[in-house]
């Protein structure tokens, strides 16, 4: 199935989740979809675990460094 059909048939459960639930609906559905997507992604192997962690590099600790340094400074 191309991603196209993909998209038509997502707008589609959106509408009538829309049209027949209201706003609510549409955000319930909008999420378990993109919660689906996610999933979906993980288990083809597509996104990793870690792709949603931010790690802490050495550069970071140093602007993080430096900002406690200027923050102490004016101080």
């Amino acid at each position: 199935m191309s991603r196209g059909v993909v998209g038509l048939i997502a707008g589609m459960a959106l509408g009538f989740a829309a049209h027949f639930g209201g706003f609510g609906a549409f955000l319930l559905v909008l999420g378990l979809g993109v919660v689906g997507l996610v999933a979906g992604r993980l288990m083809e192997g597509d996104l990793e675990p870690s792709d949603f962690i931010r790690r802490r590099d050495n550069q970071q600790r140093i602007r993080d460094e430096r900002r406690r340094a200027r923050r102490d400074w004016q101080q």
